[in-house]
């Protein structure tokens, strides 16, 4: 079953009534408060407002974590307490920017099982082009009971440094490369890692490339697979791609290249390996 909804049957959904839970997982990397703005300029009817900082990451440790580290279990249960959330839930998770907010939003919810997650493909660019409405209310919801147990899909550095896995890095292949680095102290890759640009997965009108591509894409890759990117956000869009291609997934090395560079004794390669994905 693919983790995608189209847009034609979002619109089916929302029109039957059917009680689904519409998140909005639009962000702003450059500018955190922005995320809120956008929101309330407009987003699909019902649509809850899940910020990428906020709710989808937990607190940073300088010097320690990524910059988007995960939350805990008990600060990721609450978030979804507070958005009503249930084990059986119909959710449905959208962004404006390829998708890569709203694949960490999916990653996380199947993490805490629950299975039925769809991701918008071609994001809010394929509601607008669909000619559907934008509201600009908030939503409420009555707080739920759930009760999370988080899967054991995680990688830590020192796992990483032990395991026989392949390693996939979803940057650009510049910043992959070390060529450039625009958000972190360091540049470069872990060493042994291919780069799996994450954009590639997408066509050039922002809608995600078909079943039948994407298992074209990753079909050298081994079966242990680990996904990593620059906070591990972008690393859950590769972990989509397999899903999509009907490839087992990946685990997540969650704190990614951020939390890799903060301990000096961790190698550091540059320049290519292997044929980029």
């Amino acid at each position: 079953m693919t983790p995608l909804i189209s847009i034609s049957e979002l619109i089916e959904v929302t029109q039957s009534g059917s009680d689904i839970i519409i998140l909005d997982c639009r962000s702003d990397l450059t500018n955190r408060d922005n995320a809120i703005n956008l929101y309330l300029a407009g987003h699909i009817p019902g649509a809850i407002h899940a910020h990428l900082e906020d709710d989808l990451s937990g607190p940073i440790i300088e010097g320690k974590t990524s910059r988007h580290p995960l939350p805990s279990r008990d600060a990721w249960q609450a978030t979804l307490r507070r958005w009503g959330i249930q084990k059986d839930s119909t959710i449905v998770v959208y962004d404006q920017q390829n998708s890569m907010f709203a694949a960490r939003a999916w990653w996380m919810l199947l993490w805490a099982g629950i299975n039925n997650v769809k991701v918008l493909d071609g994001g809010l660019d394929a509601w607008l082009k669909a000619e559907q409405p934008l509201e600009e209310t908030t939503p409420t919801r009555t707080p739920s009971n759930i009760d999370i147990k988080l899967k054991d899909w995680v990688i830590t550095a020192d796992q990483l440094l032990n395991l026989p896995v392949q390693i996939l890095d979803a940057r650009a292949l510049p910043r992959y490369a070390g060529e450039v680095e625009p958000l972190d102290t360091k540049a470069g890759h872990i060493p042994g890692a291919l780069n799996a640009d994450f954009s590639k997965n997408l066509q050039s009108n922002g809608h995600f490339q078909t079943s039948d591509a994407l298992a074209q894409r990753f079909e050298q890759c081994d079966d242990q697979v680990v996904c990593y990117c620059g906070s591990g956000v972008s690393a859950c869009h590769n972990i989509l791609a397999f899903a999509i291609a009907r490839r087992e997934l990946p685990k997540l090395y969650a704190g990614s290249w951020s939390e890799w560079i903060t301990v000096n004794s961790r190698p550091i390669a540059s320049g290519v390996e292997g044929t980029p994905l």
